[in-house]
């Protein structure tokens, strides 16, 4: 076991070969930084959507699919910190930005009341081969830390992603409803059922891809979903 001052000295060493940057600005974190440098930080457009007082993120479902409350952490913007942070999460191979989000969310709702009778946090599945391409769910590390925050338990057995569609970023509302409608579906073997569940998601665009979930998941009976994204896409 290498002794805490030995390993402080190596950290040291490899800040200064390697030293870690802003996926905001790639400036140069200072110590006790993480992530992002307390700057960007700053900037990352929080929402201020809470899961009492009704929100844009409910609006999108009204009228598609039953759910007891929506909510997101930041807006989601085509150029800026958290375009930065996501891209970086999805297609760099820095899981880690999904566990910082979750922690940095987490705080924020660890103490909302309704919340409190969630049995489950989920998060939306990637299909078996691109998740073997990406070698993580991106989703996964933000919806585990949400689940420790509101002290729930982390489920990634009972929603399953049967079809590996194609990138939805350029389609309408109407083909992303197409293209998921019929992608996922419920685990072989789920064991013990939540009678709330929170379903997660990276980024609420259409929400086509929650209906879609949402719709898979009423064939547990009678649950309830709540649903929260890292990101959503500003309407209007």
């Amino acid at each position: 076991m290498i002794p805490k001052r030995l390993a402080k000295i190596l950290n040291e060493i490899h800040n200064i070969l390697l030293p870690m940057v802003c996926f905001g600005c790639n400036a140069q974190l200072s110590r006790g930084e993480s992530v992002l440098c307390t700057v960007c930080r700053h900037e990352v457009p929080l929402t201020d959507y809470n899961f009492r007082d009704e929100n844009a993120i409910d609006r999108i479902f009204y009228g598609r699919i039953p759910i007891k409350k929506a909510a997101s952490f930041v807006f989601f913007a085509k150029n800026g910190v958290v375009k930065n942070l996501l891209h970086h999460l999805k297609y760099k191979n820095q899981e880690q930005i999904g566990g910082f989000l979750g922690n940095w969310c987490g705080s924020v709702l660890e103490n909302e009341p309704h919340l409190q009778d969630v049995d489950a946090v989920i998060p939306v599945p990637l299909h078996p081969k691109k998740q073997r391409k990406r070698g993580y769910n991106q989703v996964a590390l933000f919806a585990q830390n949400i689940a420790t925050s509101i002290s729930a338990e982390y489920r990634d057995d009972i929603l399953l992603r049967s079809v590996n569609t194609k990138t939805q970023t350029k389609k309408d509302r109407q083909l992303r409803w197409e293209n998921t409608k019929d992608a996922f579906q419920l685990g072989p073997k789920l064991g013990s059922l939540p009678k709330h569940l929170l379903l997660v998601d990276d980024v609420i665009t259409t929400g086509a891809t929650l209906e879609a979930c949402a719709k898979s998941l009423q064939g547990l009976g009678a649950i309830k979903i709540s649903i929260l994204s890292m990101a959503v896409v500003p309407t209007g």
